[in-house]
Order: structure tokens, then C-alpha cells, then sequence
């Protein structure tokens, strides 16, 4: 469990510096030499191989072992100064919100491009059976579902519904 909270503080920890700076992703994997596919799976997961993370270290000018071991309220810079405190909840919840709106965004753009292609095979095929509307249809109701709980639509199903429910359970405060 502890193995697991330090690969979330140190997605967290990427996350954060990488964003402080005002870098994407894409910057960040140009600068440290890896793939985009790489700096994603970092920030997603916190895990990645030794080589991986000393380059996003020595990027974001901070100790390899920050990255690896350490949680971040022992984090610190290559000079000796603290990076940050530990994340704060709030800074969590809302790193974790934007990459849950990042995620949908792409979803919107790969539904618009995919189902205009779509739309176009039809209408160049066989245009008198308009069979794309129900690809186009039914896949909008999943990306109008993924906006939903992306932009909490429904709060009383959100996390604050979750630590009640898991109180209830429980019989105690957490």
C-alpha cells in the first residue's frame, strides 16, 4: 500500500511541476528525450524505469530519488530548497479533475472526426440508407455520459456520496 500512495504522489508530483512551468506533455517528452506515450504513463501511473524517470528528473531539476522513493513532503531540489509541501488535497482533487476534463475533450474531438469519416463513407457508399446515424447516435449518448460525469452533473453520486456511503458501511467516520 505504501509502494502504491508513493506512485500516486509521484504522478502528482510530475504532474504538478511539469504544469508550474506552463509545459504540455508533449514538451516535457521532447526535453527529456522520451516518448509522449511515456511522460502520459508516468503521470498516469507514477511508475516507469529508473532510465525513464531520471530523465523527467533531471528535466524538472530535482533529485532522481524524489521522483522514485521519496514521498513529496521530502522532496527537494538539486540546490537543496523544498519543491513543494505535500499535495495538497484540493491540489489533488484538481489535478485530478483536469486530466478527468482532458480525457473527455479528447473523446469529443476523436467522436466529431470519426463520425464525420463515417458520415462521409456512408453518404458516398450508399447514401439512401443512412446506417452512420446509428453509430453516430449511440456513441454520442456515450460521450454525452462522459460529460455528465466529467462535469459532475449528477453531485449526488459524487465523492462526497462515496464517503458516506463508505461511512454507512463502515459504521465510522474515515
Amino acid at each position: 500500500m505504501k509502494r502504491r500512495a508513493d506512485a500516486m504522489e509521484s504522478q502528482m508530483l510530475i504532474q504538478k511541476l511539469r504544469i508550474q512551468r506552463g509545459w504540455s506533455q508533449e514538451q516535457l517528452a521532447e526535453l527529456s528525450g522520451l516518448s509522449t506515450r511515456t511522460v502520459q504513463r508516468l503521470e498516469r501511473s507514477g511508475t516507469g524505469s529508473a532510465e525513464s524517470l531520471k530523465a523527467i528528473a533531471s528535466v524538472l531539476e530535482v533529485d532522481f530519488i524524489t521522483l522514485k522513493e521519496q514521498p513529496m513532503d521530502a522532496s527537494k531540489t538539486e540546490a537543496g530548497a523544498p519543491i513543494s509541501e505535500k499535495v495538497p488535497q484540493d491540489e489533488a482533487l484538481a489535478l485530478a479533475h483536469v486530466r478527468k476534463v482532458k480525457a473527455f475533450y479528447i473523446h469529443l474531438v476523436q467522436y466529431v472526426a470519426i463520425c464525420a469519416l463515417i458520415c462521409a463513407i456512408n453518404l458516398a457508399i450508399d447514401p439512401a440508407h443512412l446506417w452512420s446515424l446509428w453509430v453516430v447516435g449511440f456513441w454520442g449518448l456515450a460521450v454525452a455520459g462522459h460529460a455528465l460525469q466529467v462535469f459532475e452533473a449528477f453531485p449526488f453520486l459524487g465523492g462526497e456520496w462515496e464517503r458516506r456511503e463508505v461511512e454507512k458501511r463502515l459504521g465510522r467516520s474515515l
